[in-house]
């Protein structure tokens, strides 16, 4: 990865101390305009905490409760005031409450019960959906938690990734190649994506469909780890453009995962060959990127999955530097190292 190693090494400058000593970190690096700034991370409660537990159960009885971890955490959402973590060795879904500050496993039992949670997405109600590697289904859970059905049959596909629209549901499919699409309200298949016209053509087609998100006008982005590049489809399955393609250089993907998009319709993608999350314009142009800072974490550590979060900066505006005001945030899933669940926030100086 000689291109982005080059790069890389740039960020280390990236660091402003302030007067109280205190390191902040920016991307991209100076003298360009910092537009991301690492927020924090964590990789269990107690480090989420910010240190020990001081509820009145633990002031009562002197006993720290047991410090849940992630193992190694693959998918992410976020929304009830909460980030939704697919533990791969857990075999679960680790469910990160902002407001108590703990995290306990989702409560998904009887047809619910998950296997292989994989990746998940929330919708504008708070419903969830969990693409289950182990089961080979997508499992539909509320606000709550509490199940509500599940999209498809033993054998049938290979979901890698679900996500929701007002009225659709997207469900990549490793075993048929494609991205089915069904009704939200009575989860009928509807068509696949892409469309037979468009399927039997290399430059349209889909080879291994991983990760999915939505934009603004209702269209997906499907990133296709096999391919190199991220396939752009408007609602109805037409094929719109590529975005990257092979390569070691910014722009370019060796292994592209988790792909998320933003209220401007810029989009983000992980790498995780490459190791950084790179940010495109609605064009598909290569806007900037970012990684993890620190000399001994420069880099993600196999970043699989990146969430945009506009609902929850007030849990993390107290990390931002005191002239860096953050309009959102960007959540990037790390699958080993120290960092699980890194936070960055995407904002301007103020």
């Amino acid at each position: 990865m000689a291109g982005l190693a080059v790069a890389l090494c740039l960020a280390a400058g990236c660091a402003t101390p302030t007067k109280t000593a205190k390191t902040y970190y920016f991307f991209p690096s100076p003298p360009d305009e910092p537009r991301f700034q690492f927020l924090t991370s964590f990789s269990s409660e107690k480090e989420f905490r910010g240190g020990e537990d001081k509820s009145l159960m633990t002031f009562l009885t002197g006993e720290q409760p047991p410090d849940r971890s992630f193992g190694k955490p693959y998918g992410a959402a976020a929304g009830n005031k909460k980030i939704y973590v697919c533990d791969t060795d857990l075999h679960a879904v680790l469910v990160v409450d902002l407001q108590t500050k703990h995290i306990q496993m989702l409560d998904a039992q009887g047809e619910g019960a998950l296997n292989q949670p994989l990746n998940i997405s929330v919708d504008a109600d708070g419903n969830l959906y969990v693409a289950d590697v182990g089961r080979n289904q997508v499992i539909i859970f509320d606000k709550d938690g509490g199940y509500v059905a599940t999209l498809g049959k033993q054998g049938e596909m290979k979901p890698r990734d679900a996500v929701a629209s007002q009225d659709r549901i997207y469900v990549a499919d490793l075993q048929n190649h494609d991205v089915h699409v069904f009704d939200k309200k009575t989860r009928s298949l509807l068509f696949d994506i892409p469309r037979p016209e468009d399927a039997t053509n290399q430059l349209h087609a889909l080879f291994t469909p991983t990760n999915l998100a939505l934009d603004s006008k209702g269209r997906l982005y499907v990133s296709d780890s096999g391919a190199f590049h991220v396939q752009l489809y408007d609602k109805d399955g037409t094929f719109l453009r590529s975005v990257g393609g092979i390569g070691d250089s910014t722009g370019q993907f060796a292994r592209v995962k988790g792909v998320a998009v933003d209220r401007d319709d810029r989009l983000y993608a992980v790498d995780a060959l490459s190791q950084v999350t790179q940010v495109f314009d609605d064009q598909g142009r290569l806007l900037t990127w970012f990684a993890q800072p620190g000399s001994a974490g420069l880099v993600q550590n196999l970043p699989s999955k990146v969430v945009v979060d506009y609902d929850d900066v007030d849990f993390f505006q107290s990390y931002a530097a005191p002239n860096f005001k953050v309009e959102h945030l960007v959540i990037v899933i790390n699958q080993i190292g120290p960092n699980k669940v890194s936070i960055f926030g995407f904002g301007h100086k103020k």
